[in-house]
Formats: C-alpha cells, structure tokens, sequence
C-alpha cells in the first residue's frame, strides 16, 4: 500500500491524481491505515468504515478528475452537522439521531467529489470554544496534547493538523470556527451569515449559527467555499453569494487601542500580534487605530444578554427530559437561558442596532479589522479547573461576529517558544469573504509557515503556466501614471511587499522616476509589488523601459528572486537618495 502524502493540500493532490501516479483508493486506504491507529487526540466520534470509504472512492473511479473542484479530496464534518447513514450526537450520546440525508453543505461537497472520513469530536451541542465539554474526551492541541485543541469544533480543526483530512467542516457562533484554528495552525473561515446553509445542521443560536471551514491555505478554504456557497430556499437564513470584490495592493487596517488588547498575561501573544502589525505594514497595509469597545459590548450580549435564550429554544426542552445525558457546565448555560424575557430581547435588538450602527461607521474608515483569534491558550487541566471564566476568555476577540454579521478568517501568524501556534483574525462587513482570503494568501506568503502540524511548507509559488512576475517599485504601482502598461497587458497583481534589505532608493533627475541600486551593505528594504503578466506581453513591457532603467533580477524579502525594475549605476548621479522613505509613494506623499 502507498503512504499518504504528507502534504494534503488540495492543490497538492489533485496534481497527483492529474499525473496518475495516485487514486482516490489510494487515499482512502492510506487514509483507513491510519485512522486504524488509536485516537489519542481524541479527534473522532464516528469515523466512516474502510468499506464506506472505499464506496465513496469507488464512485469516482472512471470519471475526469477535472470535471470535479474537489475529486477525491478527503473531509472530515463536526458531529452536529447531518451525514447521511452516519448518526449525529451533537456530542450527546443520548440525543443521536441517523439522519435520512446529508446536511445541504455536506452533499455540495460530496457531489463536487469530496470523500468524508468521519464525523468528529465537539464541545457538547456546540456550546464551548475550549474543545474539552464533551462525553467522548477532551480533543488533544495536534501540538501538543497537554493544551486544549480550541472548540467546539475541535476535532474538525486537529483533524486537518493531524493530516487525517484536507479539510473539514465545523460551525461558529461565537467564534468555534476560528480559535481551533488559532491553537492547530489552520486558516479558519467563518463565511458571511447565511453564505452557507445550516440545513442539516443541529442549531446552537439558529440565526447566527454558521457553518465554517478549517483549511491548510486560504486557497484551499476559498476551493471549499466556491463548492458549499449557494441560497438554500430551505434555510430561512440563507442569503445569496458573497461579492468577489479584492483588496487593493494598499489597504487600511484597523487595530484595536493598545489598553484594549487583552492576552492575559501571555506577553509571546502580545509580542505575536505586534509582530503580525508590523507584518501586514510590509505587505501594503496601512494600520489605523481604532475603538474596541462596540464590539466588546456587542461580545457580552451573546452570553450575558439575551442571546442565550436561542440556545434554550434549540435543545433546551431535550436538556431538561435528559438532564443528566448533558454535562453540567453545558446543562447549566443552556438552562440559564430560560430565563429571558421577550422585554429582554427587544432591548437587546435595540442596543445591538445602536452598536451595528457605530461599527459600520468605523469601517467606513477602514478595510479590515485585526484582532488576535484568541488572547492565549491553556492547559487542559487548567480549563477543567476553571471552565467557564477560561473559556470566556477565549470569546473575547471572536463573540461579536456574527452578531454585527461581520465575515472573519483566521490564519496562522506565528509560534511560540513552546512550540504552539498563534493565529490572528481579519474581519470586514458581510460579503468581504474573499476580500479576507486574498489578504490571507498575500499574509501567508510573506510568513511561509508549515502546513498544520505536518511539518511540511507549502511549495514556492511559481507564476501561472505562460506568464511571468515582474516586481515594480516606482510609476507602475498600483494607482501610480504608468500602472496601466500593465493593466492593458493583462496583468495581476500578486502581492504588496518589500525587497530584501540591500537597497538603496533615488529620485532620478526627471522628478517622475525612481531609480533602484543593489548595494552589498549599507541597503534597506523598499516597498515594491509583485504582477504577473502574459509571457507574450513582457517583451513589449521590456522595450518601452527608457534607459536607466531596466529589468534585472531583483530579491524579495522572503528570498525570492524575480524580475523587478533596476537602475544604471550611472543614472543616480545627481539623484536624491530617499531610501529613508522606504518606497516611492512614501516620497510621493511627502511632497504633498
């Protein structure tokens, strides 16, 4: 039997099963040799027998695995969302069910050729972003087994760390799509409300519950998105598509007032989320400082408003028939929303609209949000100890979200010294998805962090089939007189980023042009972009380069080399050196 890839990004094995040298029966029986290994992470509730695996594989075989987004590629889906054949628990042995048919998402996927492995390990009917509140066993970090995997979707998120999946399938509230993702060194994409259909889905709060998606990449989730997006006329809050609207090279970021950050004592986390700031300034961004506290206020009503009610209408009549089937924590949250009032959720609709209203003036000012997924992470023996006041700490940067319909994804931005991953969040208004995915690929590429808990980085990007990638770093940047030699050429932009630091910046004597020297000391780093154009263009993009400027081979700051603008040392003289600018728009700017 062949071993499975170590890497299973779907990029990665679609290019196999493209080559022939490997099958979706491939898979599925590296795939069962392993799930045979026992579960110490405590990943799954049920996983799908080698012969329903091998029926799932079987089914593809014979067909184009180009006809199919996701042929052959292996998923795993939160045990409160609808399986056909398979039961769903909802991590309450008591309240399974065997549903007739898979949930609306589910049979998108499978349809588009995805293969499910099995259904996985949660925080008991979802309530819970620590992963360690359910009857199967706390799901172990995929890090380390010491430390809490995040939840409720753990095992969808240590699944995909583990490589026991591609992706996965959970759900996110109040942020269980995200912090599993914080804690396993996963991108994990919490969609627009109502992007995806919740039909077949076990609701925790029915109208902000989302289904969301735990990837290696941000390509990978935005694959997944393009197969499970759609109106489902069966789920009353389902709303169409999400726009295809991409942030520009430049962008504005908002970062909450250094007193509002919060890690709890973790400085590594603090020192992190500072370094992802600087970070996201290299690649283009601009930071803007911002007020925290609407979204604060708007966190606390999902728990301690009346929001909680909704968790009572879903499965509050089961708890209270089955009051000892539900651990306590979980029977004692959930009961506590009997309590609400009608008077009690008018007020918060009320002050909720009040708080929508300040958050969308703010991002009226900026592109994105950045806040850390979560402020730290904890033992598992802590967070036994401790469970409620730990796990609302968990809930501080992610519990609003869905209450101000805000689309979020978060993606790896870093490890500690203790070898566990941190993560970072982007967010923007409804619709801003693959806004967020595109600066999570651009964010990604300048980190160049392992693949879950694999090991494994992701191969180098090379340019398309027939095109290649020029860096600029004067008039044809994004906005500038010239960028449109590269638009009418069919040209992309890759990404905002900077050279290495061994260059010196000029304005050349005509005013309109910066020249760019390659020193071996005493150089800096310099603001460029990357595009990527038709081969058959570059030729006519070359000649019209007026001397002494020139296309040579120019070193990015994360060691890459690609073709980018150079200067004739003999063309700076009588120059202006304005490195100290750091880039051309920098010193465009300063001159008013």
């Amino acid at each position: 039997m062949k071993p499975l890839p170590v890497d299973l990004s779907i990029p990665h094995l679609r290019g196999l099963y493209r080559s022939g040298t490997w099958t979706p029966r491939d898979t599925v029986a590296a795939l069962a040799a392993r799930l045979a290994a026992p579960d110490t992470h405590r990943v799954w509730i049920e996983r799908l027998s080698d012969d329903a695996l091998r029926g799932y594989a079987e089914a593809l075989m014979g067909r184009n695995p180009d006809d199919l987004p996701l042929y052959g590629i292996p998923f795993a889906i939160k045990d409160n969302i609808d399986l056909v054949g398979v039961p769903t628990t909802a991590a309450c042995p008591e309240y399974a069910y065997t549903p007739a048919r898979s949930a609306t998402v589910v049979q998108r996927l499978i349809d588009a050729g995805a293969i499910p492995v099995g259904k996985t390990n949660l925080d008991q009917f979802a309530t819970g972003l620590n992963g360690t509140r359910s009857p199967y066993g706390a799901c172990r970090n995929a890090f380390d087994p010491d430390y809490i995997s995040g939840g409720s979707s753990s095992g969808s998120a240590v699944a995909v760390a583990l490589g026991l999946a591609s992706f996965s399938l959970g759900t996110d509230t109040a942020g269980s799509g995200r912090v599993p993702a914080s804690f396993n060194n996963l991108v994990g994409l919490k969609p627009t409300c109502g992007l995806l259909s919740t039909t077949g889905v076990v609701p925790a709060c029915r109208s902000l519950d989302q289904v969301s998606i735990f990837a290696l990449t941000t390509d990978d989730a935005e694959a997944v998105l393009a197969v499970a997006e759609g109106f489902d006329p069966a789920d009353p809050f389902s709303r169409p598509g999400c726009n295809d609207a991409r942030l520009g090279a430049r962008f504005r970021f908002g970062v909450p007032r250094a007193g509002q950050l919060e890690f709890f004592g973790d400085a590594e986390a603090a020192a992190l989320f500072a370094a992802t700031v600087d970070g996201l300034a290299q690649i283009g961004g601009e930071a803007v400082e911002i007020d925290l506290e609407p979204f604060l206020e708007t966190a606390r009503l999902l728990y301690e408003g009346p929001w909680v009610a909704e968790r009572y209408a879903a499965v509050g009549e089961f708890i209270e028939a089955h009051p000892e089937s539900v651990l306590p924590v979980t029977r004692g949250i959930i009961l506590d929303g009997k309590a609400a009032s009608a008077v009690d959720a008018f007020r918060g609709r009320y002050r909720l609209r009040a708080l929508q209203g300040q958050v969308d003036d703010m991002f009226g000012d900026i592109d994105v949000l950045l806040t850390p997924t979560a402020g730290t992470i904890h033992r598992i023996a802590e967070m036994e100890a401790d469970p409620v006041r730990l796990n609302s700490q968990l809930g501080r940067y992610t519990n609003f979200m869905n209450l101000l319909d805000l689309a979020a994804v978060a993606m790896p931005a870093g490890f500690r010294a203790d070898g566990l991953p941190w993560g970072v969040t982007v967010c923007a208004p409804a619709g801003g998805d693959r806004a967020l995915l595109d600066l999570g690929a651009r964010w990604l590429r300048h980190q160049r962090l392992p693949l879950g808990a694999s090991g494994v980085y992701p191969a180098a990007e090379a340019p398309d089939a027939g095109m290649v990638r020029v860096a600029v770093v004067g008039a044809h940047l994004s906005g500038l007189p010239l960028n449109g030699q590269l638009i009418e050429r069919g040209a992309r932009l890759v990404s905002a980023t900077r050279t290495a630091p061994a260059y010196r910046l000029y304005a050349l004597p005509d005013g309109k042009r910066p020249g760019l020297i390659k020193l071996e000391s005493g150089g800096a780093a310099i603001d460029c972009e990357v595009w990527e154009m038709p081969v058959s263009h570059f030729g006519s993009f070359v000649a019209g380069i007026p001397a002494p400027l020139g296309i040579g081979k120019l070193e990015l700051a994360d060691g890459v080399v690609v073709n980018g603008f150079i200067c004739e040392g003999i063309g700076v003289a009588g120059a202006r050196d304005i490195t100290e600018f750091g880039g051309w728009r920098a010193w465009l700017a300063s001159r008013g």
